[in-house]
Parts: C-alpha cells; sequence; structure tokens
C-alpha cells in the first residue's frame, strides 16, 4: 500500500512520537467464505470501506435490541451482500428502537433475554439515550447500551477517541455535561464506519489522528465514493507502528503490532488512568459477535490478548461495545474462552472424518465434493459447539447464539492458517 502524505503539527511539542519494536504483526488472514446455505447470509464476501460508503444508509437494518442487550441475528439484504461493514453495521440501527431499562432480565419469558449471566449485564441507561462517567483522573467512559467509546479531558481541550453513529451527537452532550472545552483531537481506533462513521460531528479544525492503514482506506473512499461527504474526516497526522500523544497535562499511548480484527486497529491506552482501549476483539462478559468479531486475522485476533495482557499495566477496559466496563480479568476470561476454542475446534477436525462423509455422498465427483464438504464442516462445528458450550453457555453471553460461528471460524484457520495451525499443536 502506498504511503498517505499528511501534514504534522507544527505547533508547541505537545504531540510526541516513540518508536519501539513490532510485536506480533501477522499477514493478512480473511474469514473463508462458505457455501453453505445456512451461513451465507452471515459470512457476505468482504469489500473495500469504498463500497461500505456507497451503501451504507441502506446497510441500516431496523432490529429491535432487547432490554438484555443481548445481540440478535440480523439478515443481511442481498444488494448489500459485498459490503465490508454490512454485519458490523447492522448494529448502527439497534439503539434506534432501544428500550433503556433492562430491568426485565430475570423475569423476561423471552429466552434469548432470560438467560444471560450475570458478568455480561451492565448498567441500566438513562432516558436520555446514554451514559457517561468518569473512570478516573479525566478519562471519561459513553456508552448507549450498544456501543461504547471514551474521551479525555485535557486542560487545552478534549481529546475524542472514535464517533459511533449509533451515539451520534449525544457524543457532544456527553462532553458538556463534563467540560466547556472544545474537541480539539480525534483518534480513530479503526476504519470501521460503526465506529467513526459520526466523526463529522466534531470541529473541522480538530486534529484527526489514526494509523496508516485508516487513512488510506479513507482517502480511498472518498476518492470513489458516491457521496463523499458521508466518509468521516480524513486523519491529518498518522503513523505506521507507535504515536504517543501529550497535550495539556494528559497522555495517550497509541500501538499498533499488525492486523487483529482489521488493519489499523489499535491500542489505546492511558498510562495514568491505567485504561486500555481495543475495539472489537474483546467484549467484557460475552463472546465475540459472529465468526470472532468477523476478525481479518485469527493468528492476530488471538495474538492481541497476550498483547494486551502482557504490555499494557490496567485495571479498566473499553472494548468498543456492550454496556458495561471490562477490568483486567474480563481480558484473561476472553483470552482463556480463545484459547478452549482452539483446542475444541482441533478436537472436533481430528474426531470428524471428511473421508467418511464423501462416503455418503456417493463419491468425489464436483458436486459430491462440495455436499461433503458441506456436511463434515457442519459436523465440525456441532462437534465443536458441543465442547464448548457446557463450560461457557452460563459464563459469558451470547454463547449458545454465536457459540458455532466461533467454531468454524477457528476450525477454518486451523485448516489453511499455518500460523493458527503451528501454534495451537506446538502447545495442545
Amino acid at each position: 500500500m502506498s504511503s498517505v502524505q499528511v501534514s504534522k503539527p507544527t505547533g508547541p511539542l505537545e504531540i510526541v512520537e516513540k518508536n519501539i519494536p513490532e510485536l506480533g504483526a501477522r499477514q493478512g488472514y480473511g474469514t473463508r467464505k462458505s457455501s453453505r446455505s445456512k451461513k451465507s447470509k452471515a459470512i457476505a464476501a468482504r469489500a473495500e470501506v469504498t463500497l461500505a460508503i456507497t451503501f451504507i444508509v441502506s446497510a441500516f437494518i431496523v432490529s429491535a435490541l432487547p432490554s438484555s442487550l443481548l445481540p440478535i441475528h440480523y439478515q443481511i439484504p442481498k444488494a448489500m451482500a459485498q459490503v465490508e461493514d454490512n454485519r458490523e453495521s447492522a448494529w448502527l440501527s439497534t439503539t434506534h428502537n432501544y428500550h433503556t431499562s433492562n430491568s426485565n432480565i430475570t423475569t423476561s419469558t423471552n429466552s434469548s433475554s432470560a438467560n444471560i449471566p450475570a458478568a455480561a449485564i451492565g448498567p441500566i441507561i438513562p432516558p436520555k439515550g446514554y451514559l457517561v462517567k468518569e473512570i478516573r483522573d479525566g478519562i471519561y467512559w459513553l456508552t448507549d447500551g450498544a456501543y461504547q467509546t471514551m474521551f479525555m479531558v485535557t486542560d487545552k481541550g478534549v481529546v475524542a477517541v472514535d464517533a459511533p453513529p449509533s451515539i451520534g451527537k449525544n457524543y457532544l452532550k456527553a462532553i458538556a455535561e463534563v467540560t466547556n472545552k472544545p474537541v480539539t483531537y480525534v483518534i480513530y481506533s479503526h476504519a470501521h464506519l460503526d465506529h467513526i462513521g459520526a466523526a463529522d460531528i466534531f470541529p473541522k479544525n480538530a486534529t484527526y489522528i489514526a494509523q496508516d492503514e485508516v487513512a488510506a482506506s479513507l482517502q480511498e473512499a472518498k476518492a470513489s465514493a458516491a457521496n463523499a461527504s458521508m466518509v468521516p474526516p480524513i486523519p491529518t497526522v498518522t503513523f505506521s507502528k507507535n504515536y504517543t500523544l501529550i497535550v495539556g497535562g494528559q497522555t495517550l499511548q497509541l500501538d499498533y503490532y499488525g492486523v487483529n480484527h482489521l488493519p489499523g486497529n489499535i491500542f489505546i491506552y492511558t498510562p495514568k488512568q491505567k485504561t486500555l482501549m481495543l475495539v472489537d476483539v474483546i467484549w467484557p462478559g460475552w463472546v465475540p459477535f459472529p465468526y470472532l468479531g468477523l476478525a481479518q486475522d485469527v493468528a492476530g485476533f488471538i495474538k492481541a490478548h497476550d498483547i494486551a495482557l502482557n504490555n499494557y499495566n490496567f485495571d479498566t477496559f473499553i472494548g468498543g461495545h456492550q454496556t458495561r466496563l471490562g477490568t483486567r480479568n474480563d481480558v484473561v476470561v476472553a483470552r482463556e474462552f480463545v484459547s478452549d476454542l482452539e483446542k475444541a475446534a482441533a478436537q472436533a477436525s481430528k474426531q470428524v472424518s471428511l473421508g467418511e462423509f464423501i462416503k455418503q455422498v456417493g463419491g468425489t465427483s464436483k458436486a459430491n465434493l462440495f455436499l461433503s464438504t458441506n456436511k463434515y464442516s457442519d459436523a465440525v462445528d456441532q462437534r465443536c459447539t458441543q465442547i464448548m458450550l457446557p463450560k461457557w453457555e452460563n459464563r459469558l453471553g451470547g454463547a449458545q447464539q454465536f457459540m458455532s460461528s466461533h467454531c468454524y471460524t477457528m476450525a477454518d484457520a486451523l485448516r489453511i492458517d499455518p500460523t493458527v495451525a503451528l501454534t495451537q499443536n506446538s502447545t495442545s
């Protein structure tokens, strides 16, 4: 990818760059598209952010988020089948019909909301539609129940991280509740529009900071979008591996170790407040969204858990979704879940024989090969799910709904990604 030309600030030395060795960088791993009918709607073909910009309005799928905040499956419109962000962007519309009280969690007769583990339940969202609370020392957490982010108040303005459209202008209201200072810096965690799509609400003269891959994606989108005004502001400052923002008595550390959820997805860390933000990798109290949160690099996704635990001294964690703050222990639990998933997918793959399904369908003609592979993959997913659920269905929210998709993604990675396969084999 060609380098992105950006302007660097020329004012007081409030921004300090640092370079440290890159750790855990991985090559891109794309989730394999399935030919199975029951999963075809959930595994749409990936495309560039450009296409997401063109079709983002039609991607908003009307669905209601239960008061329990448990994710619900959504159907992908055929017209959107090639949009990269369509599955995640479906969540943008959930808060339109969101009922802010979750007081019926324990009394609901709907099984989708009655069996949520206590660890998955967060605070009630006020009637105003959002909740903002100070973590400590000028770092604030903001959530609408489906998405969450953070912002930092400094002596010289506010540093805003991301801008989920589901929160939208409530972001500005939340900031106004705690300070009258303007937003002077905006940090992008990554390029997905469900996290940064409302960034144009911030002042035009703010400094926008992102990893190189994010800036390149947005520039490409703007160059070819049908409506360029829908593209979030292009970052004015970019970095390759590491960047430290020091402004108004506050410090924010930005680090990139390679692809995990998406190229350009960074670790955002506040050393003083011991708060770490990593989006779309860890969901405190919940399993990831389907297919390991649509991880483009499964090896990088796994490694991101270790990087968080080994490289950062944090006690508060923000994952970008759902309705509660996380802790270091939530990351430990998430790593345990992923480790169990690796082992379960490997075990299931060994226990299920492709040859048996080839015999069942009558040989290895092209048509039969696809059918036997379909049946084999379904059987591996089912066996893996059977191994995982007894331990996790009452421990993490969404396990029953999404476990099969996680088994599919991990088993697929173990079959074709040497980094995942060799790492698992060496530790099992």
